[in-house]
């Protein structure tokens, strides 16, 4: 299986404005963290509507953004 490529171009913390490898990275964090963390999500949000929701936004709203913009590349 090959790893899904993700490229950001118009971004300002490198000289050729394209990053490839932060939006990859990420991306592959975000889908180990979805994998965990969706299930236990929907089995809270049988009783805690909220906290559900945010556990299974996790992925999306914190791993995802801290990882790809932790590499610049």
């Amino acid at each position: 299986m090959a790893a899904p490529l993700c490229v950001e171009c118009g971004a300002r913390s490198n000289p050729c404005r394209c990053k490839v490898v932060g939006p990859t990275v990420g991306f592959l964090a975000f889908a180990a963290a979805a994998a965990v963390e969706w299930p236990v999500g929907a089995v809270v949000y049988l009783f805690r509507h909220l906290k559900g929701r945010r556990i299974m936004a996790h992925p999306a709203t914190v791993v995802y953004p801290s990882v790809a913009n932790a590499i610049p590349i």
